[in-house]
């Protein structure tokens, strides 16, 4: 049960990565949209489970660093809204 939810954890991560890109991609999201922001944090922390599950560190550290991007990303869009709202 355990490696099931690592594959899912995986290929789940990889729906939301590159769907986020192909929004991208296709001018329906903009870099600085939470959604695509949220799909990218979402994507990295199902590939740092499956990563680090099968022990594979270059992908684990780049996906805790993705991550951590993607929620600065997340945290600045969110308080220029609240300036913005001011």
């Amino acid at each position: 049960m355990e490696r099931l939810f690592v594959d899912i954890a995986g290929w789940a991560a990889a729906l939301l990565i590159l769907g986020a890109y192909a929004l991208l991609t296709a001018d329906k999201v903009d870099a600085k949209s939470p959604l695509y922001q949220a799909m990218n944090v979402l994507g990295a922390i199902g590939f740092i489970i499956n990563s680090g599950y099968f022990k594979a560190w270059p992908s684990a550290v780049l996906n805790v660093i993705w991550a951590g991007i993607g929620i600065v990303a997340l945290i600045r869009i969110a308080t220029n809204r609240k300036k913005a709202e001011a």
